[in-house]
């Protein structure tokens, strides 16, 4: 196979991509604006803050000890990590669905 067979059967790899995620995307997921994104970064940010604030005050709480964090100390820590993960990751795809066209846009007409 040719370089522009392969790269012919690329484009149409990724215009297949984009109509199929548009088309299931779309079908659960309303015309989006500005103020529909706003619960979802919101959100993250509030788990970040949280995580943030766990770590920062265990910190704070064994600075010049010798002892370190329990375990319970340290799975909540480990808890709130995964939460903010799984939540900045979804809204890393949300962001990649908006850049590759995959959701419709309201955008706000001034």
């Amino acid at each position: 196979m040719e370089e522009k067979d392969i790269n012919r059967l690329i484009l149409q790899f990724e215009q297949l991509l984009r109509e199929s995620n548009r088309e299931h995307i779309n079908a659960r997921i309303e015309e989006l604006n500005i103020d529909g994104l706003k619960p979802l970064v919101d959100l993250v940010a509030r788990s970040r803050a949280t995580y943030l604030e766990h770590l920062y005050k265990m910190c704070q709480k064994y600075e010049g000890s010798e002892n370190f964090p329990d375990k319970e100390e340290l799975q909540r820590l480990r808890a709130y990590r995964n939460r903010f993960i799984e939540l900045a990751d979804g809204a890393k795809s949300f962001e990649i669905s908006i850049q590759r066209g995959y959701v419709d846009l309201k955008l706000d007409q001034d």
